[in-house]
């Protein structure tokens, strides 16, 4: 792979700058593709934007950036885009600095401006050796997530298209699963969530199998199909905040072909929610599918109640009748929680493991 540094001037970088949804985002006279396919939607706060700024202002060095060359002349992003779009924007006076757009400046800070040179490295290879190179690079600064590093192996028409329901603030994947899905979409969350479940967690796998697909219509009609299954398993009137973040695509998988009732299903969640016992509360909605209580967290016999509980019994099992020193004993309940019983001293005995062990497995 060749790298050659170079020193480019802002005045040559904003030539021919556009942002807009017919072009893309381009620079450099055209030539500078700033936002491809594997590089997420512009996300940089106030204070880092204008931190960009204010470190050409004051002529400190900015750190470096890296492109990679395309062919017939022309380059693309590999590191650097945040910072390329603040200059942009900045010297576009889509916002100010200090109250102080460009337009603000006098003609000798303009000319500064203008003449800052900025550190390039501009790279020439394979495909796999530029995104390779750009994960090496990307351990420095504002790391990319697994899914943003997915984005950039599997490029092509299938990504693109994706991207467009999935990856916009406030886009269609969001406008119809906001309630249900924790992450931001252009953090890549709700690509990357809706590709797990439609995979089954085997996320490379499928966007390898798809990455030359004309579109993403199977994604898309997918995570509708969830979408819609949960509204209707629980609709507005039962909607709780907890339901966000629920594994639902994974839930749709496995029980989607069972016939459920709305209204029994509301009836189990809110008898657990009112269940002391159960300490994990969001993992109710897991349990009225599974019925594992490993997801509930049960609550458990703490320390002192297992050791007065192990006094009173003098050290004996009560079902082998045999002694053992307390590190050899479990806390028990008699009765279990799936048939009423509680966390309490009156329903908690001692058992050695072994005989705590086969009474689990009856």
């Amino acid at each position: 792979m060749k790298i050659e540094l170079n020193k480019i001037q802002i005045r040559d970088i904003i030539e021919g700058y556009v942002d807009n949804e017919e072009e893309g985002v381009k620079a450099y006279g055209g030539r500078l593709n700033i936002r491809p396919p594997y590089q997420r939607e512009f996300v940089y706060k106030d204070k880092q934007r204008n931190a960009v700024i204010e470190t050409v202002n004051k002529n400190f060095p900015l750190n470096v950036m890296y492109w990679v060359k395309t062919g017939n002349g022309a380059y693309e992003v590999l590191d650097g885009q945040q910072r390329t779009l603040s200059i942009c924007q900045y010297y576009n006076n889509e916002f100010t600095l200090d109250y102080m757009g460009f337009t603000n400046l006098t003609n000798n800070r303009k000319k500064d401006f203008l003449d800052y040179e900025l550190m390039i490295y501009i790279c020439e290879g394979t495909d796999s050796e530029k995104l390779d190179w750009f994960k090496i690079i990307n351990i420095a600064g504002e790391k990319l997530s697994d899914q943003e590093l997915r984005n950039s192996v599997y490029t092509g028409t299938w990504l693109t298209d994706a991207k467009r329901y999935f990856s916009k603030t406030g886009g269609a994947a969001y406008a119809i699963g906001e309630k249900l899905i924790k992450g931001a979409p252009n953090r890549q969350d709700y690509l990357e969530i809706a590709l797990s479940w439609i995979s089954n967690e085997s996320i490379e796998e499928y966007m390898s199998k798809h990455q030359h697909d004309k579109n993403a219509n199977e994604l898309w009609q997918y995570y509708q199909t969830v979408i819609n299954w949960v509204n209707i398993l629980f609709p507005e009137k039962y909607y709780r905040a907890m339901m966000k973040g629920q594994a639902w695509g994974m839930i749709f998988n496995e029980y989607s072909q069972n016939d459920y009732d709305a209204e029994e299903l509301e009836g189990v969640i809110k008898k657990l929610i009112q269940d002391d016992e159960v300490v994990k509360k969001t993992g109710i909605y897991k349990y009225v599918f599974d019925g594992d209580e490993k997801n509930l967290s049960l609550r458990s016999f703490t320390d002192n109640q297992k050791i007065k509980k192990y006094e009173e019994q003098k050290g004996i099992c009560p079902i082998c009748n045999n002694f053992f020193d307390i590190k050899g004993m479990e806390g028990d309940h008699i009765t279990p929680w799936s048939e009423g019983g509680k966390t309490d001293m009156m329903n908690l005995q001692m058992l050695c493991k072994n005989c705590n062990r086969r009474k689990s497995n009856k």
